[in-house]
């Protein structure tokens, strides 16, 4: 057995935190390869590591002192350090970085330091060897990353290691340059590790239990999913729901590695088990719900729309030719809907309409804006009769008018679109007749 542990900021926040995780690590031996985050907040009005470096880059970008904000930096780790009772210090590693701030060595490579610094200090608390990411994560010259590359870096040089800490975050490009993923990019790199390493299992260890049926900000405490598919899990995370970096299900779902979403504060619980298939049969109907505000619907009307060949792409060729791309598309039969998001369309929306009279001549357009798009996932809703019906049902009683419906042909999902303010209330109410209404 041989398991990938990725651990979050929040996880690994303090010398506390540290120690809940390098015991989690000891529980388990197959636990071999473990990938760090930057500290994260201890308490609510604490700052992250990550941000801290930021601020102190900038400063120096800008030729200003940055020694108290990078003694703050120092300070965290050293607290760490302390909190271990490790005899070891970071001051050499400290130097090289106010050094290369100077020099401006970029922001990437500031934002990068938290997980490098973390990492070199978990691999000394454990005992592990320390795998610096800039030599086995590839990027290309654009910035994106060489997955072949890295596979080919990572297989090779963790292959003569039995254990081993490669931090988060980021990598670099072939000439050294430091260049990181986006903001939780480190669930990236657990991802690319397991795929290297062929793990049986990629732990990815957070402040919550799992992935939830629905935002807890919404819900009040919502039940927790225990299983989900990938393409579950794409469905919802497209929508909102970002317990896992998007990107970190591609490496592992190509080679069949599940992922399990685990709590470092209650490790005795089981989180939730993301998989390519099962046969598992849910709780519920519904696997999931997740939303977003602010989008613009413009409809567009044109009598025999259906019978204009092309119609269609003339009018995406207008949103395209500005930029702006959509997320839904329903249409009848003299009408179509295209849903965008509202702040990039906003600036460019009379160009827009321009083009579109221009290249599609239709009869009319009219937009609607603070509209929320809301999707009602589940692998369960194609077996089970009569589940729009009961969706609508649930919408109806809480008095909220449907503005769209959208289901794809795999029957995975349902996406609706309601008026923002309708859209707590509205998740709620599916939330009661699918999962409350069946406990």
């Amino acid at each position: 057995m041989k398991k990938v542990v990725k651990f979050g900021g929040s996880s690994l926040a303090s010398a506390e935190q540290f120690i809940k995780v390098g015991d989690i690590i000891r529980a388990d031996k197959s636990r071999r390869y473990v990938v760090p985050s930057a500290p994260g907040k201890r308490y609510s009005s604490d700052a992250k590591v990550t941000d801290l470096l930021y601020q102190c880059y900038h400063l120096a970008e800008n030729g200003q002192a940055f020694n108290k904000q990078f003694g703050q930096i120092k300070d965290r780790y050293n607290e760490i350090i302390r909190g271990l009772k490790l005899n070891y210090s970071l001051e050499e590693d400290f130097e090289t970085i106010k050094k290369q701030f100077i020099s401006k060595a970029g922001e990437m490579y500031a934002a990068s330091r938290g997980e490098y610094l973390n990492g070199k200090i978990m691999a000394k608390y454990l005992d592990y060897e320390f795998v610096d990411a800039a030599n086995v994560i590839r990027f290309h010259k654009d910035g994106t990353l060489d997955a072949e590359k890295t596979n080919k870096l990572l297989a090779e040089r963790l292959s003569a290691h039995e254990r081993a800490v490669i931090p988060g975050f980021y990598g670099a490009s072939a000439n050294g340059t430091i260049i990181t993923f986006s903001r939780g990019g480190s669930d990236i790199t657990g991802s690319l590790v397991a795929k290297a390493v062929n793990a049986n299992l990629y732990e990815n260890w957070t402040d919550v239990s799992g992935f939830l049926v629905a935002d807890p900000r919404v819900v009040k405490n919502p039940e927790i999913i225990h299983t989900i598919t990938y393409s579950e899990l794409r469905e919802l995370a497209y929508m909102g729901a970002s317990v896992l970096h998007e990107d970190a299900i591609f490496p592992v779902r190509k080679v069949g590695i599940p992922i399990n979403i685990r709590n470092t504060n209650a490790p005795d619980e089981d989180g939730t088990m993301i998989v390519e298939s099962t046969c598992r049969i849910p709780a519920y109907t519904i696997t999931g719900i997740a939303g977003k505000k602010g989008f613009v619907a413009v409809n567009i009307e044109k009598d025999m729309m259906n019978s204009e060949i092309g119609f269609g792409r003339k009018v995406l060729q207008a949103f395209e030719d500005s930029g702006i791309s959509f997320e839904h598309m329903p249409s009848g039969i003299d009408t179509m809907t295209i849903f965008v998001h509202q702040d990039e369309f906003a600036e460019k929306e009379q160009t827009v309409i321009a083009d579109i009279n221009n290249l599609a001549h239709p009869d009319s357009i009219e937009l609607e804006s603070d509209l929320a798009l809301i999707a009602v996932v589940g692998r369960g809703m194609k077996s089970t009769r009569g589940t729009a019906g009961r969706l609508f049902s649930a919408l109806a009683h809480a008095h909220i008018n449907v503005k769209m419906i959208d289901q794809g042909s795999s029957e995975l999902n349902i996406i609706i679109g309601v008026k923002n303010e309708d859209f707590n209330d509205a998740i709620n109410a599916i939330y009661d007749m699918f999962v409350i209404s069946q406990l």
